[in-house]
C-alpha cells in the first residue's frame, strides 16, 4: 500500500511538471508576422505595456504626428523614452485596428484611438526587414 502511494504521488509530480512547463518563444518566433509587432505598439500607446516596444521598433522608424497645421517628428528613442515615462498608464480611450494593405513585404494598418472629444488615428507601416517585421513609420492625425 505504501509502494502505491508513492508510486501514485511520483505519478502525478511528474504530469504536473510535464503540464506545467512553459514553452518560451524566442523573438525570432515573435517577429515572424506583423501581428505581434501591430499588437505591441497598441499595448504600448493605449495600455501602458511598454515589454517587446523595443524590440519591434526598427531603429531607422519615424514617428509623425499632424497637430492642426504643425507637423512634429520624433524619432525611435524620442518614442520610447515617452512610453517609458508614462508606463502602466491606461489611455480613456476605445481602439480599434483594421489592416488596410499587406504582402509579403510590407503591412500598413490603421489604429484609430476613439476619446470623448476626438479620434486619434495612426497609420502603422510595417516592414519585412530581414530581421522580422518591424515598425518602420508611424502617421498620427487627430480629427
Amino acid at each position: 500500500m505504501k509502494t502505491l502511494k508513492s508510486l501514485a504521488l511520483g505519478i502525478c509530480l511528474f504530469l504536473a511538471g510535464t503540464v506545467a512547463k512553459a514553452n518560451t518563444i524566442s523573438n525570432d518566433d515573435k517577429l515572424a508576422s506583423p501581428y505581434f509587432a501591430i499588437n505591441t505598439y497598441v499595448d504600448a500607446v493605449s495600455r501602458g505595456k511598454v515589454a517587446d516596444l523595443d524590440l519591434v521598433v526598427d531603429k531607422t522608424a519615424k514617428f509623425s504626428m499632424l497637430r492642426g497645421k504643425t507637423m512634429l517628428s520624433f524619432s525611435k528613442d524620442d518614442i520610447l523614452n515617452f512610453t517609458k515615462e508614462n508606463a502602466n498608464t491606461e489611455q480613456a480611450c476605445t481602439v480599434t485596428t483594421s489592416i488596410v494593405s499587406t504582402n509579403s513585404d510590407v503591412t500598413v494598418a490603421r489604429v484609430d484611438m476613439k476619446y470623448n472629444d476626438f479620434t486619434r488615428s495612426n497609420y502603422v507601416t510595417l516592414t519585412n526587414t530581414g530581421n522580422g517585421w518591424k515598425i518602420t513609420n508611424v502617421y498620427s492625425v487627430f480629427k
